[in-house]
């Protein structure tokens, strides 16, 4: 391990090193036969027959409904491409309103080109670095923007001659400041859309951010340090991935691969007993880290100092961004996990509906419901705590139900199923699931869809939970390398519903190369294929805007698919297009409009060597995109 690169590992792929799986079981063998017996093809098929037989799914052939169906789109599909810049369709225009380093205050210094970065002091008063999900508010004419930072490069951020390398403290602390949230205000002048800089709407939520723990597993032993013996507040919030909105106007931040920061300066297993070690091994905590070094210098996130800490990470972040005095919320009620977003809905009855996914090869998938209920302008204390949290059990007939993780039904206590919401997923046999990420519902109808990025151990490997991963309805292929959206339809059009049916609105392949399931489904063809879908959002018309964060070697299985990209799709007819594509080596991720409509704000994250945008390294951005008749996009 020691000549690991571990900057250059996957989060799926540094799991897998520090805590393999068996490279055989019981169940490979089962697989194995299934497949001898039946045939590749036909074993996926049989396994997942649910999912090419929905009534309403794509795979049952409403291509041709969208063959026969006008385009919604006001644009013209765009080919793959291999570059390094952005490409949009004839008709609109892209230009960087934020990189990674750029000053939000007249103080700071900003991006240094040869320092790669800056210097420790004032790197908490610039842009964050690897931007993802986002959401616009608005304060009577001002436009407010929250954006998550995932992660930082450390080999771009620390001295050449470290390779990445933390060196002291100080090392560390200009890595904790480059990630978490900027909250920024924005405007639109004559060369388009830029930060307003000295804004009170200005602000850096880092690693170390003082935030309240809150809900029913705050003050629970397992989440009490040293430094906080009440469970009830902590510093920062770590790998920001995914957001969600409030109706009531507030920001939720995701944590997602929060275990990456965390490491041990002593033996593992001179550490306590379960449930602490049982806990570390689901979620993915190892002695090491993922190569930041953090505990090597701020004994907070060194478990054998502090093992209470990892769990006081993993949580649903609630922010304001119109009060830069307001404190950042950790909220227990929605559980514990490797959070890719947070969609929130307001059900019939107003109760309030949370959706999420769990970003790792064979979870899963969850929900909260409230017990109370909001109207505008009400009261929100505890909407997002004081309720029931359930998990998805999806059925190959296409019908499905969500499973209450409740003592009862987990045999846990009930602050332990939020902090250990895998295990309580686990302990009523939840479906295993392709990578869940982005879920968003739409505003015209009454379904949710969900990206399944990928899952190469689909069928081959348990999760860490042991948990097998047969191939199933909404995860009908073997060593799933392309991905697939499902969608859900809750039973009488209400949200709160504990049964619904789904269908697989895509699945994403590669027709060129193949011609069995990983073609993709009847909506893919030459023109419009992708893989690992991964970010998603609605616009108020229904479409889904669709971004990817796969494979862009363009070889291969993945040949012809280009860079990562954003694509439309019209739930209605099936129809997928290619709207953008992005710099060779980016992932295109987070999504959201002006208030007007007008402009659509796209994340690029981890550009390549050649993105032109800007002097020095290739940095990480959020670019406008606009119509050049100035008209409304989605």
């Amino acid at each position: 391990m020691t000549n690991i690169d571990r900057s250059q590992l996957s989060a799926d792929a540094w799991d897998e090193l520090n805590f393999p799986r068996p490279e055989e079981q019981e169940f490979d063998r089962v697989v194995e036969r299934a497949i001898s017996r039946r045939g590749f093809l036909g074993g996926v098929l049989a396994f997942g027959s649910g999912a090419a037989a929905m009534g309403t799914g794509l795979l049952s052939g409403t291509s041709v409904q969208a063959q026969a169906a006008a385009s919604r789109f006001p644009f013209t599909p765009i080919a793959a491409q291999t570059d390094g810049t952005i490409h949009v369709p004839e008709g609109y225009t892209w230009k960087t309103m934020v990189r990674w380093g750029d000053p939000l205050f007249s103080d700071a210094d900003g991006y240094d080109v040869n320092a790669g970065g800056g210097a420790v002091e004032g790197s908490d008063r610039v842009f964050g670095e690897n931007t993802d999900g986002m959401e616009t508010f608005s304060i009577g004419n001002r436009t407010i923007l929250a954006i998550n930072s995932e992660y930082t490069n450390r080999g771009t951020n620390l001295p050449a001659d470290q390779d990445g390398v933390p060196a002291n403290a100080g090392d560390v602390l200009k890595l904790q400041n480059l990630q978490g949230v900027t909250v920024v205000e924005v405007a639109e002048g004559e060369d388009g859309w830029s930060v307003v800089k000295d804004s009170p709407y200005n602000r850096r939520i880092t690693h170390n951010t003082p935030m309240l723990i809150v809900g029913p597993a705050a003050g629970h032993d397992l989440l009490k340090t040293d430094a906080d013996p009440t469970g009830t507040q902590s510093l920062g919030t770590l790998n920001n991935c995914g957001s969600g909105k409030t109706p009531w106007g507030t920001y939720l931040t995701c944590e997602e691969n929060f275990n990456g920061y965390f490491g041990s300066t002593a033996e593992m297993q001179d550490q306590k007993p379960d449930p602490l070690v049982d806990g570390y091994t689901r979620y993915g905590i190892g002695a090491d880290g993922w190569g930041y070094d953090y505990h090597k210098w701020d004994a907070r996130f060194d478990t054998s100092k502090n093992p209470n800490e990892p769990h006081r990470a993993g949580w649903v972040v609630e922010i304001d961004p119109l009060d830069p005095e307001s404190t950042p919320i950790k909220h227990t009620g929605l559980g514990r996990f490797k959070h890719e977003n947070a969609e929130v809905v307001v059900a019939n009855d107003g109760r309030i509906v949370v959706y999420m996914g769990d970003d790792e090869r064979g979870e899963f998938l969850y929900k909260f419901v409230s017990n109370g209920t909001w109207a505008p302008g009400g009261p929100t204390d505890g909407l997002l705590d004081d309720g029931t949290l359930f998990a998805a059990k999806f059925n190959d007939d296409g019908t499905g139900e969500w499973l209450a993780l409740t003592p009862e039904t987990t045999g846990m206590e009930a602050a332990e199923i939020l902090i250990f919401a895998r295990k309580a997923g686990s302990a009523v046999g939840a479906t295993t699931m392709d990578r869940p990420e982005w879920i968003s519902v739409n505003p015209n109808a009454v379904e949710a869809y969900c990206c399944l990025t990928n899952n190469t151990r689909r069928g081959v490997r348990p999760n860490a939970g042991g948990d097998e991963t047969p191939v199933n309805g909404p995860n009908p292929r073997l060593e799933n390398q392309y991905g697939q959206i499902v969608r859900w339809f809750p039973h009488d059009d209400d949200h709160t519903s504990a049964t619904f049916d789904w269908d697989l609105y895509v699945m994403a392949g590669n027709p060129t190369v193949h011609s069995d399931a990983y073609a993709g489904s009847p909506n893919i063809t030459p023109g419009n294929m992708f893989n690992s879908p991964d970010g998603m959002a609605f616009d108020e018309n229904g479409l889904v805007w669709i971004q990817t964060d796969g494979d862009d070697d363009n070889e291969g299985d993945f040949a012809g698919m280009g860079n990562n990209q954003m694509l439309v799709g019209d739930p209605v007819t099936g129809e997928i297009a290619r709207f953008m594509t992005g710099p060779k080596g980016c992932e295109v991720t987070g999504v959201c409009w002006s208030v007007d409509r007008r402009t659509m704000f796209v994340g690029i994250q981890h550009p390549g060597g050649t993105w032109p945008d800007g002097e020095g390294l290739p940095r990480s951005a959020v670019v406008a995109v606009k119509r050049e008749d100035n008209g409304i996009i989605g």
